[in-house]
């Protein structure tokens, strides 16, 4: 899980094929606003959270959106949105919604019932991440923004995931490592131009990032003690090291083909 670049075939070739599209998304984001409210003051009544968390959810799910809605405009190569993004961006919705039991994650251990909901909730969000790639196949409207934007849903909920994870005391803060090495690579791109380039397709990658979530997700079980959720996580680490290691190493051996 490094990234999925966009290209130029990639660009749509109309000004009414942006605005349709992008149209499609805004329209998409106005029920699924209120989804994140809803989900956010649910999870606030359970936890004690107050107002802010839930103010917090819904400024997330809006940047997210306006991100989305700048990148569509000059990289879905389709007039139609397509129902993979909308799920996707039901996706954000619910990662958004984890920022409130961030806020009160040092009380789940004590609190089994909403520890359990937080986990479904994150269950949810994974399980979708394989139905929005399905949907693309198969309506045919498959894209490198579609890609894009499912990984970029990706991080977000592990970078949730991993400070709640390090919050209520299941792993030590050596586990963000799993939600803020994307955003690391991101960062040293800006120094090393190299490493943002295309990379080839991957069942591996996505298939450690599946890993990833689902082992941050593990670690908010209540019936899992710390003597597994510690080493699962570790695992899941590992995993993730070998992965961006590799991508880097390619992106390295390649980096003059590029260059020339």
């Amino acid at each position: 899980m490094v990234h999925a670049p966009f290209t130029a075939s990639d660009t749509p070739r109309t000004a009414p094929h942006r605005a349709t599209a992008a149209r499609s998304l805004a329209l998409a984001a106005l029920p699924l606003v209120g989804l994140t409210v809803a989900l956010a003051l649910a999870l606030a009544e359970r936890t004690g959270a107050g107002a802010l968390p839930v103010v917090a959810a819904a400024t997330l799910f809006a940047l997210g959106t306006v991100v989305a809605l700048a990148s569509i405009a000059r990289h879905h190569p389709h007039a139609r949105l397509g129902p993979a993004n909308v799920v996707t961006l039901a996706r954000l919705g619910m990662a958004a919604a984890l920022t409130v039991p961030l806020a009160q994650a040092a009380a789940l251990p004590g609190d089994p019932a909403t520890a359990w909901v937080v986990l479904a909730l994150a269950v949810l969000a994974l399980s979708l991440d394989g139905v929005d790639g399905w949907l693309a196949r198969r309506t045919g409207l498959a894209s490198a923004f579609g890609a894009r934007f499912d990984m970029e849903v990706d991080a977000v909920l592990s970078a949730l995931l991993a400070l709640i994870v390090w919050q209520s005391g299941a792993a030590g803060p050596w586990v963000l490592a799993l939600g803020f090495t994307r955003y690391a690579f991101v960062a040293a791109c800006a120094v090393r131009p190299w490493l943002d380039a295309p990379l080839p397709p991957s069942r591996a990658r996505k298939a450690v990032c599946v890993l990833q979530i689902a082992a941050l997700i593990a670690c908010l079980a209540p019936a899992l003690p710390v003597s597994v959720t510690t080493p699962l996580a570790a695992v899941a680490t590992a995993a993730l090291a070998w992965s961006f290691g590799r991508d880097i190493l390619w992106l390295w051996h390649h980096r003059a083909s590029r260059t020339a």
